[in-house]
């Protein structure tokens, strides 16, 4: 007798090209990006996130990884504008903003050095199109990444069509060359504008990835959207703000992640990681006794044969907290 499911789930397909501990990651996009990267970071990959901040919209997804890949596009003073006594670029999210227009060319153009290096030596680049509404400056026509609260008689705002994101992302991705491309669509919903028009422009972009991955064998989808609205399916999944995922959410999709994209070997290293990390969170009522010190030996035994496999992983501070 068969047992009745009381829900729809999807099944990961392990990726033909999984992602290992010595293959350098960039990571660009909305929000859930930065999940994804906290994640990867946590866990000792070779991972960098958003150089420019998160990114909503593919078109300046598209126009970065273009200036990444020109690697010598250093911003200006130029591009930089003052609004209400801070200073701000077009093409980057506000943590990037300050008051002093110096300072914030500076920071603006450290990250992008290292993301430059990054994308050189990059084997996987992970992308999260969050939406396909844009924000369009009145008098230029420039698609902004970030309208940075900006009154919004100074744009004007319409979806992008199939064609302009995947012939703007297509040209962008094929210039990079050799690099495996992992596409999604944020699960995050932008609801400013309205339900329907969420729906539309997630539609817009779950056409567009599939556009692209048709075109081109080195990109693949990877499906959080339908994980969140398809497989999850329930505001107990949401934020407070019933928009964002949970960290429940967040683990979900990253656990699919997982099954999709690593290998026994690595996810052997994962669970490794994982225990030295509890570890690391214990705090002992008697930090003198011979028993903690013994405890504190065998992390140090652990660390250095995760070490000797992961030698490019950063350790730094669970070195510190062991020896200290």
């Amino acid at each position: 007798m068969s047992t009745k499911t009381f829900r729809t789930s999807l099944e990961p397909i392990p990726a033909t090209h999984p992602i290992q501990h010595s293959d350098a990651m960039l990571l660009i996009g909305s929000c859930f990006t930065e999940y994804i990267g906290q994640k990867l970071s946590a866990y000792k990959f070779q991972a960098q996130v958003n150089p420019a901040g998160i990114v909503y919209n593919p078109i300046s997804i598209a126009r970065s990884l273009a200036r990444l890949h020109a690697e010598n596009q250093y911003f200006t003073h130029a591009e930089l504008f003052e609004h209400q006594g801070l200073w701000h670029s077009w093409e980057h999210h506000s943590r990037f903003s300050g008051s002093e227009a110096d300072s914030v060319l500076n920071h603006i153009n450290e990250a992008y050095q290292t993301a430059v290096a990054q994308i050189k030596q990059a084997r996987f680049l992970f992308l999260t199109l969050g939406t396909a509404a844009v924000h369009v400056q009145c008098g230029t026509g420039q698609i902004v990444a970030n309208n940075h609260k900006v009154p919004a008689a100074h744009f004007q705002t319409r979806l992008l069509s199939v064609s302009e994101i995947t012939d703007t992302l297509g040209a962008a991705l094929r210039a990079l060359g050799d690099v495996r491309v992992i596409l999604t669509v944020s699960p995050v919903r932008h609801l400013r504008a309205g339900f329907v028009e969420n729906q539309r422009s997630k539609a817009t972009l779950v056409l567009a990835c599939a556009e692209i991955c048709r075109q081109m064998p080195s990109v693949e989808y990877f499906p959080a959207y339908e994980l969140m609205l398809d497989d999850l399916r329930d505001y107990r999944f949401y934020a407070d703000d019933m928009i964002h995922p949970s960290a429940l959410a967040v683990d979900y999709i990253w656990s699919f992640f997982s099954n999709t994209y690593f290998g026994a070997d690595t996810k052997a290293y994962l669970e490794k990681i994982k225990k030295i990390q509890a570890a690391a969170q214990h705090r002992p009522f008697h930090p003198d006794t011979p028993q903690h010190q013994a405890f504190k030996e065998a992390q140090l035994k652990s660390l250095e044969s995760l070490q000797k496999d992961l030698p490019q992983a950063d350790f730094k501070a669970e070195w510190a907290h062991f020896r200290d």
